[in-house]
């Protein structure tokens, strides 16, 4: 039986693709895409969703689920060159990218 992680950290970003890249988008920071590949070198990581706007179709979140702020940042630290290259990357797909903000679970 696999063990349930729970999350304990949480990195929520907001994107707006370019028109006609929304699928590539979609590919990309979906919860197998480049992104989350990358994020599951670490065992800290747990998953990412990516979630699109109802009343905006081209307004997206990506929810990105960590054990630990510790485990993220030291991650993100870590990997510094691939991360910027990966962003560097995924550029040309946006519009609009902005963190909307790091959050700690407060109950198990």
């Amino acid at each position: 039986m696999m063990r349930k992680i729970t999350w304990r950290y949480l990195i929520i970003w907001e994107f707006c693709p370019k028109v006609g890249a929304e699928r590539r988008f979609e590919e990309i920071y979906g919860s197998h895409g480049a992104w989350a590949r990358f994020f599951q070198q670490d065992q800290g990581f747990i998953r990412t969703e990516l979630i699109r706007d109802c009343s905006h179709a081209r307004r997206y979140l990506t929810l990105d689920f960590w054990v630990s702020r510790e485990v993220s940042e030291r991650f993100r630290t870590t990997h510094a060159d691939e991360y910027q290259a990966l962003d560097r990357q995924c550029e040309a797909l946006t519009e609009q990218e902005r963190e909307l903000g790091r959050f700690e679970r407060l109950e198990p």
